[in-house]
């Protein structure tokens, strides 16, 4: 993948067959890709209005469009280069894509009466390369208000669905298809065999690329681009933060200062593991800031969680400016940023998605900066992160830590913060982590943590009444943190959880625990 932050790949390891997957704006997006790397194929992820003469240098296999929230049928709809679809490269539209070569190519399209989301029953009409191997029927995933009723010329009707005559659509002399469902989604039963298809027997694809690659082409893009110039790095224990230094690390050697924030909103003994941890283990170079009071008398009375995320994003590039300055010479900023951060904060690079939070790293960076951005990892996944990790060598423990968001416990207090609520969110945690750390999980919970909601109730505690504060338990199950599932964690374990929360941390008389998935909720509950 490559960064938008590192521009387009240069001289140096040669480059694999390419797909351009034009996003115009679904949360799916990243799930397209997903899907194509997992077959070991590279790809990136442009914007919809991406002109063909900047994609024609680069000589795309195969095009992908994905879907997207807006109607084809409005004005002022997302639309594409023409000159894309007279390229002559094979193309897949999915949804709003599937509905956009079919406009362009002079289908008609209506408006639904009723939109179709959720699950049907894909019949194939007609066998195409595209759905080749795939089931007589099988289950795939709707989400779409319009519908394509007259075919453009050309194309056949390849597959069906009770509410939708043409759930697939195939011009196997152009090499241009479309389904109306999602194929990249895990609740479509043949969709990676669909994508498959797609990339191998109709593109010509080869199953090519590795991290190992990646990981080439990263180190000479950061060199080139750095040259002699001086760069910090945004150290903040995590895994993405780890790797993005290291790798970095690796391409410019002691041109590199990392620079750890004890902000005051990190888990119980965590600065100090830090530190240790990059010094001591991965043998960088680490400036370790203490700023807890100028962070906190930030956020003092703050309670609207987009507030927290754009404070803490701000004070976090003042530090380094000043941290800066006292190095001479340093041009570039190191971040961990990964793909579903951009997504949900909804950057220029996304221009049709629709916005759900801000990340400290993203959304929340002021307009001004006095540094150019190094965001290797702006383009990958956790999963795919933890990969880089192995490849460079990373220590387990590094590679397979849980994720921690950036503003750290800010975003775990619903409500303004103070020193009294980190210190309870902070006991319950380090309770939280230790007994799931500690059992014989199989699978592991990918995330687990606890929150401090705003909310009290009446206990009884000594024969007496108490009035105290809810802590939320969250465990989920993951791939890429871009869509989740509850963890389905032992009574006994989550006995044990709550006993030693109400019995340890002070100030709490009662514990819940958070079985909702991603989506409709997001991971953390800020």
């Amino acid at each position: 993948m490559t960064s938008p932050a590192l521009g387009t790949p240069g001289a140096g390891p040669a480059q694999p067959a390419t797909v351009f997957i034009l996003d115009f704006g679904a949360q799916y997006s990243q799930l397209i890709a997903r899907r194509t790397r997992e077959l070991n194929v590279y790809c990136e992820i442009v914007p919809y209005d991406t002109p063909w003469r900047a994609l024609a240098p680069r000589n795309p296999a195969a095009i992908i469009l994905s879907g997207g929230p807006e109607s084809t049928l409005v004005p002022g709809a997302p639309q594409m280069d023409p000159d894309i679809i007279r390229s002559g490269v094979p193309m897949l539209g999915i949804c709003y894509g599937m509905q956009l070569i079919a406009r362009e190519c002079g289908a008609e399209l209506v408006k639904l009466d009723h939109a179709e989301y959720g699950p049907a029953m894909l019949t194939v009409d007609r066998q195409t390369p595209l759905l080749s191997g795939v089931a007589a029927q099988s289950r795939v995933w709707m989400s779409h208000g319009d519908s394509v009723v007259r075919l453009p010329e050309g194309f056949v009707e390849a597959g069906s669905t009770p509410r939708c005559r043409v759930a697939a659509m195939a011009n196997d002399e152009r090499k241009l298809y479309g389904v109306q469902f999602h194929p990249e989604v895990v609740h479509t039963e043949q969709g990676k065999k669909i994508i498959e298809n797609f990339l191998h027997a109709v593109a010509g694809i080869r199953s090519d690329w590795q991290m190992e690659s990646f990981v080439d082409r990263s180190i000479e893009q950061i060199r080139e681009q750095v040259g002699r110039d001086k760069v910090i790095c945004a150290l903040s224990g995590g895994v993405d933060s780890a790797v993005a230094a290291t790798l970095v690390s690796r391409a410019i050697g002691e041109q590199l200062t990392c620079i750890f924030v004890d902000h005051g909103l990190l888990r119980k003994n965590e600065a100090n593991r830090v530190v240790e941890a990059f010094r001591d283990v991965l043998h960088l170079n680490v400036v370790a800031v203490d700023a807890r009071k100028r962070f906190l008398d930030k956020l003092a009375g703050v309670s609207d969680p987009e507030q927290k995320r754009i404070i803490i994003g701000h004070e976090f590039i003042r530090v380094f400016e000043e941290e800066a300055a006292k190095i001479p010479g340093v041009k570039y900023l190191v971040q961990g940023t990964l793909y579903p951060d951009v997504i949900e904060s909804k950057t220029p690079q996304s221009k049709a998605g629709h916005k759900i939070k801000s990340h400290h790293n993203v959304g929340g960076l002021p307009e001004q900066m006095n540094f150019s951005l190094i965001e290797p990892l702006r383009a990958l996944f956790k999963d795919e992160v933890r990969a880089v990790g192995k490849v460079l060598g990373l220590p387990e423990a590094i590679v397979q830590r849980q994720p921690f968001p950036g503003p750290g416990l800010a975003v775990r207090i619903i409500d303004a913060i103070t020193e009294e609520r980190l210190d309870l969110v902070r006991e319950a945690d380090a309770i939280v982590c230790e007994e799931i750390d500690g059992a014989e999980l199989d699978p592991k919970p990918w995330q687990y943590f606890a929150v401090l909601t705003p909310v009290k109730s009446v206990g009884v505690m000594g024969d007496g009444r108490t009035y105290s504060n809810l802590v939320a338990v969250r465990a989920i199950t993951s791939e890429d943190g871009m869509t989740a599932d509850w963890a389905r964690l032992p009574y006994d374990l989550l006995e044990r959880i709550s006993t030693r929360i109400v019995n340890e941390v002070p100030g709490v008389n009662r514990v819940a625990y958070d079985i909702t998935s991603k989506p409709p909720s997001t991971v953390e509950w800020e």
